[in-house]
């Protein structure tokens, strides 16, 4: 890990494609530092699991679902506290960073409203037919979760192979992520990125 204070996005992207992605220690830290975790998280896109709850929450569609209509808005949700999670890794550079990858089209946002106000979303980096999630919010109970399930199926519909997590969590590990050593990730990487895929949502 090595500390920086200016990145670009084109560097970025190249460190995604080797396998890296930064973080912040906090959110008032304006240094970042590359993470190469030795077991990645990972959804295996064809063995995504579903609960039958939040099955008929979908089906029952209490949210307005979109997509990059609000990257930022995500952004800045994400970085911000939460019950449970007072920090956040999330700090002014990478804002600055992913909203620039955004503009050019290799960062995406889900978002989930209800009655016209944002409820939950997430964001994430797309190169090839990989997808890296980087984080989640919910304000509404289950609205960061539909947007999970709506991201899975766009990226099935698009022809992504790889739905990189980082990280596994408990939360995770619910719709079926799994952890693998950092040297199958990375061959799972590669394929990804020589292989084509159309982001889904317009």
């Amino acid at each position: 890990m090595h500390g920086t204070n200016r990145l670009t996005p084109e560097i970025l992207l190249r460190a995604y494609a080797e396998g890296l992605f930064p973080m912040a220690e906090r959110r008032d830290d304006p240094l970042l530092y590359w993470v190469s975790p030795e077991k990645r998280g990972i959804i295996p896109l064809d063995a995504f699991h579903l609960p039958r709850r939040l099955a008929r929450t979908v089906r029952a569609g209490p949210f307005t679902v979109t997509a990059d209509r609000a990257f930022v808005e995500v952004m800045k949700a994400c970085a911000a506290p939460a019950p449970g999670r007072p920090e956040s890794w999330i700090n002014d550079e990478i804002l600055r960073l992913y909203s620039a990858l955004h503009a050019g089209g290799h960062a995406h946002s889900i978002e989930c409203w209800r009655d016209g106000v944002l409820a939950g979303g997430l964001y994430g980096v797309r190169l090839g037919a990989a997808f890296f999630g980087e984080s989640m919010f919910s304000r509404q109970r289950d609205a960061s979760k539909v947007a999970l399930v709506h991201l899975v199926k766009g990226l099935k519909r698009g022809g992504f192979t790889l739905l990189d997590t980082q990280f596994i969590t408990a939360h995770l590990a619910r719709f079926g992520a799994i952890e693998i050593p950092r040297e199958r990730y990375l061959l799972k990487l590669q394929d990804a990125l020589n292989r084509e895929a159309l982001w889904p949502f317009f």
